[in-house]
């Protein structure tokens, strides 16, 4: 591995924090207050993304992407996390990539993979429909059907906790279609939202990542046809399964990015604060802290790059995923609490958006699998 970064893939991550910054970063501090409730907040920014072309990284250029390597990709999106304070607009961003687009590119056929040429423009957003109220870590405990009929399936079920479902024009569902058969008997379809027999539930309100919009779907007797299904009937598992590694390699790339911008902030208060005389910085409780956010931000780094290098090389790795999101999930949440105790009772207040930052870092220890579930899939790799 080398980790020299080409002078061509630093200009590229030189001029996507530049745009986050300018372009992206406006009112991050309302909107979060607002909660998403108002699609306004995040439309116009959704829409200079896409322009900019953050949907279509890692997509076939003949699919309206850009054809980056895995790489790029992840560097672009570290130094956009650097440059853009709003979690949720970044979890959606990178909700979009991995876990939608890559499971359409792997599995999809031609018609369902011309999809990602609207995907890639900002034209369609999508929503993962996996969790349901009984169904989380358990992923594959579904109670949504897939009744098969003439000319396609009937889904009827509830999913819960779905990012983007008060708003998404296309839905990645999962159900199963004979309980009897376990991981065997889910599959997956790509379900046009008009569809009949579709209830968004009201947009929920979390502790962060407030400005991504969450809620319910909810199908009664929804019909959807035949050329609605992803892969081949069955392979609903393998499919999840799939869209989880790329999400555990990758989801967290911004995050990087957001712990170095810490890191940044947290030295230059460290520097400029005095107490007794001197800078909080030369004292050893607060350097030593500073000393563990720099450990935890270049190690989540390697770990990220590696995850990169080894989806660049086609090699399947789950448990190191695993680990990345592990990883990099809870270095965000113990380095953003480092950072509101450096920064003490003006990191505590919403102005400057150090509490933010430890509010929205508690979701990376849930979604996409809880802390806990990532150590028992790496112990399940050791053996």
């Amino acid at each position: 591995m080398d980790f020299t970064i080409p002078d061509n893939w630093q200009s590229l991550g030189d001029e996507a924090r530049e745009f986050a910054q300018t372009s992206l970063a406006s009112d991050v501090v309302e909107r979060d207050r607002r909660g998403a409730k108002d699609p306004g907040d995040w439309q116009g920014l959704w829409k200079k993304m896409a322009d900019y072309g953050l949907f279509g990284l890692v997509l076939p250029q003949d699919l309206g992407g850009s054809g980056y390597s895995f790489a790029q990709a992840a560097h672009i999106l570290e130094e956009i996390g650097y440059g853009l304070e709003d979690s949720g607009l970044l979890l959606g961003l990178n909700a979009q990539i991995w876990p939608m687009q890559m499971p359409i590119l792997e599995f999809g056929n031609p018609a369902q993979k011309e999809t990602l040429k609207r995907m890639a423009k900002g034209e369609l957003i999508c929503a993962h429909a996996i969790t349901e109220s009984v169904s989380g870590s358990d992923a594959m405990s579904l109670a949504t059907t897939a009744r098969e009929v003439e000319g396609g399936f009937v889904l009827n079920g509830h999913k819960t906790y779905i990012g983007m479902s008060t708003v998404c024009d296309v839905a990645l569902v999962f159900a199963t279609h004979d309980p009897k058969l376990g991981a065997w008997g889910i599959s997956a379809f790509l379900v046009d939202m008009t569809s009949n027999g579709i209830t968004r539930g009201h947009q929920a309100q979390k502790m962060g990542t407030r400005t991504l919009p969450i809620g319910d779907l909810v199908f009664e007797e929804c019909f959807v046809p035949q050329s609605a299904l992803l892969g081949r009937k069955g392979a609903g598992s393998a499919i999840f399964n799939r869209s989880l590694e790329w999400e555990r390699r990758f989801i967290y790339s911004s995050h990087v990015g957001a712990m170095r911008r810490q890191l940044d902030q947290s030295v230059s208060f460290a520097k400029e604060r005095e107490v007794f005389g001197e800078p909080i910085g030369n004292y050893q409780s607060i350097s030593n802290r500073l000393a563990d956010m720099k450990t935890r931000y270049e190690t989540s780094r390697l770990l990220l790059r590696k995850a990169a290098w080894e989806a660049d090389q086609g090699i399947r790795d789950a448990g190191g995923a695993a680990m990345t999101k592990l990883h990099i999930s809870e270095a965000y949440l113990a380095s953003s609490m480092d950072a509101v105790r450096t920064f003490g009772g003006k990191g505590y207040m919403q102005s400057d958006g150090i509490e933010r930052a430890l509010r929205d870092a508690v979701g990376g220890v849930i979604y996409g699998g809880t802390s806990d579930i990532q150590r028992q899939i790496i112990a399940k790799h050791l053996k």
